[in-house]
């Protein structure tokens, strides 16, 4: 095996420059001629603008130039995309309204942009930012999804009748009813999935330029800059998709909410545009707060079917989800196929009907985020057994254990369309309990009663769609010496993909793990990256450098049987040695690497170099699972809890 390859104990390759404070953060560039952006928001999270005066703002010191969307729709530029429309029950398409990058006429939740500032600096545009003149004419707002889902509720868009986005179902309606008349007993539960606010530790920012040669540049703190130059290009712009570069530098952060294509994206590519100046701008909290996208919103009700034995016949879920005022970009997506692929979890559950409907709300625009749609699933059903078990009697790891989905069932078709490759349930279960001592939890109990102290333990289960599409391409560039560059789009969040891409390149060709080089965040230079989410970086991006990999050593054996005088096929390869099979003559890596590049001697049907590129395109996501158990004490007398293991 190869020191430091795949598995092995290695220091992060990455810390070195961010421990020592030479990371290059988005705030950290500073470029020639830079100014500041800053964007006056909406405080009504409804109302009509029956005016906006930039008069004043405009004439402030330092200011370089203020914009409206008036200015935006002057110059022909599209709105932000929805990339994932869904298909209602009925074969309809959803509603799907419009998002300018900046509000024109009526703004539809707190915090949306009606205009930008740009001056030299962050203060001074800030402080002209309190010179617009809005008339406002405030409007009933629907901050919930119950107020906006009642009849005759205000309509947050005019061209509906009502503030419904779509009403989607998946699963077997007919079949799943069929499970309910043959119940001993069902049970129901409602519950919420509360709205959260992304923090990340790096507040999400951008730079805006134009080019020497005219194009457009972005500088982002982003999960992967090929879908937002797509979304650039084809939708705001206009424009070829190589008229637009984005680069994204170290990203502290991100689970989600980064890699979407923003309104401030556009306001300050924009803004360069206009003033041929590099337009920079970053959030502080509050301001972050209500701009970026937020996640999950969920209001469930479910209904299980159950056996006299406690065997789940079926399960029928009705979610009503809030999009907030406008769909972001993967915004449906969420809610619909995310949750309900994993909404049966890791049960044998033949029959289940799963129906979310979207509901518009004067709210910020929601997405994903930190797993985006399957912890929604897993609370829901984890809850939910718990609840069965409590109504039943069946102890919870009992009622678990019965209703598992079994080894020997796999590959197992779940009724919400995934098929889970592999799974021991049960066997992970009692590992957690050992490993939690359940069995001793009475007697912990009663103890902790005579502190004063109520104790309780839980268990849930969860199973993950991961490593799924879109598909990952990478480049390996290997130089003379044998050094090794790999080029990918999978975007580094601080997830170490540098250190795990270099030892994934390390045991693929057998070079040092110091040998390897990563380079991530440049839509000019890395090929058509799919970003990262989905938890796909090391199963899709790495997948991806492992095939090149492949490439790499066939073109190598070519050339090492030249070399020696051999065929190719008599050529084996092992931690970084070509030999001839059943002799002692071999090249190493780095030689045969150095002969790549000898063209007089080179094969004439080959190429210089050993440059290969290669995609990886997953034929199904992966399935990861785990059982977690916790054990807390609560204070009786102060309500004080306290998690204990």
């Amino acid at each position: 095996m190869v020191k430091f390859g795949i598995g092995q104990s290695v220091k992060r390759v990455e810390d070195s420059r961010l421990l020592r404070g030479t990371g290059r953060y988005l705030d950290d560039i500073q470029l020639p001629q830079q100014c500041f952006a800053y964007f006056v928001r909406s405080p009504h999270a409804h109302a009509e603008m029956r005016k906006i005066d930039v008069t004043a703002a405009s004439k402030a010191p330092g200011v370089l130039g203020v914009y409206t969307g008036a200015d935006l729709n002057a110059a022909g530029l599209g709105g932000l995309p929805c990339m994932v429309p869904i298909t209602n029950r009925d074969g309809s398409q959803m509603k799907m309204p419009p998002r300018p990058a900046l509000a024109v006429g009526r703004v539809r939740f707190v915090g949306d942009a009606v205009a930008m500032i740009v001056a030299e600096t962050h203060a001074a545009a800030r402080d002209a930012a309190e010179l617009v003149d809005i008339d406002w004419k405030p409007l009933p707002a629907l901050g919930d999804m119950d107020s906006a889902i009642k009849p005759g509720a205000t309509q947050i868009w005019d061209w509906t009748k009502t503030n419904d986005v779509f009403d989607w179902g998946c699963g077997d309606e007919a079949k799943t009813n069929e499970a309910f008349k043959k119940a001993d007993r069902v049970v129901s539960i409602d519950f919420v999935n509360n709205r959260l606010v992304p923090n990340s530790m790096e507040p999400r920012g951008a730079i805006g330029e134009i080019t020497p040669d005219g194009r457009y540049q972005l500088t982002a703190s982003s999960q992967g800059g090929s879908g937002i130059r797509k979304a650039l290009a084809s939708y705001i712009f206009k424009c070829p998709e190589n008229h637009i570069r984005v680069l994204t530098p170290d990203v502290g952060g991100g689970f989600g909410m980064k890699i979407f294509l923003y309104a401030e994206y556009v306001g300050v590519l924009f803004a360069a545009s206009k003033l041929r100046r590099p337009v920079k701008w970053v959030p502080d909290r509050s301001e972050a707060f209500v701009a970026d996208t937020h996640g999950r919103d969920h209001k469930t009700h479910a209904e299980m079917a159950i056996d006299k034995n406690g065997r789940f016949l079926g399960v029928r879920i009705s979610v009503n989800a809030n999009l907030g005022a406008y769909l972001s970009h993967y915004g449906p997506f969420i809610p619909t196929l995310l949750f309900a692929w994993t909404s049966t979890g890791c049960y044998d559950i033949q029959a289940a009907y799963c129906n979310v409907k979207g509901v518009y709300t004067n709210t910020a625009p929601v997405d994903a985020y930190r797993g985006a749609g399957r912890p929604e699933a897993a609370y829901f059903i984890e809850r939910f057994v718990d609840k069965i078990s409590r109504e039943t009697g069946i102890a919870p790891d009992e009622l678990r254990r019965r209703n598992f989905i079994k080894p020997e069932q796999f590959p197992y078709a779940t009724q919400t369309g995934i098929t889970i490759d592999v799974g021991q349930f049960a066997a992970t279960m009692d590992k957690g309990l050992k490993a939690a001592d359940w069995a001793g939890f009475a007697a912990r109990r009663a103890d902790a009663k005579k502190r004063g102290k109520l104790r309780g333990i839980g268990m849930s289960h969860y199973i993950e769609v991961c490593g799924g599409a879109p598909d990952e391409t990478a480049q390996l560039r290997v130089d003379s010496e044998g050094g090794v560059t790999v080029l990918i789009g999978n975007q580094s969040n601080g997830q170490g993909h540098e250190t795990a891409y270099a030892q994934i390149g390390a045991e693929k060709l057998g070079v040092p793990f110091e040998a390897v080089r990563v380079v991530q965040g440049d839509t000019d230079i890395v090929m058509h990256p799919g970003g990262t989410g989905g938890s796909r970086a090391a199963s899709v991006g790495g997948g991806a450098i492992w095939f090149a990999g492949d490439r790499i050593i066939a073109k190598g054996k070519k050339i090492a049987a030249a070399a020696m005088e051999t065929s190719d096929r008599d050529i084996e390869f092992k931690e970084g040695t070509f030999t001839v099979a059943g002799t002692d003559k071999s090249m190493s890596f780095q030689q045969v690497a150095a002969a790549a590049f000898n063209v007089a001697k080179l094969p004439k049907e080959l190429s210089p170099g050993l440059d290969e590129t290669a995609n990886h395109t997953p034929i199904d996501g992966t399935y990861p699972n785990g059982c977690h158990v916790v054990e807390i004490e609560i204070d009786e007398a102060t309500g004080v809890p306290d998690v204990v293991s």
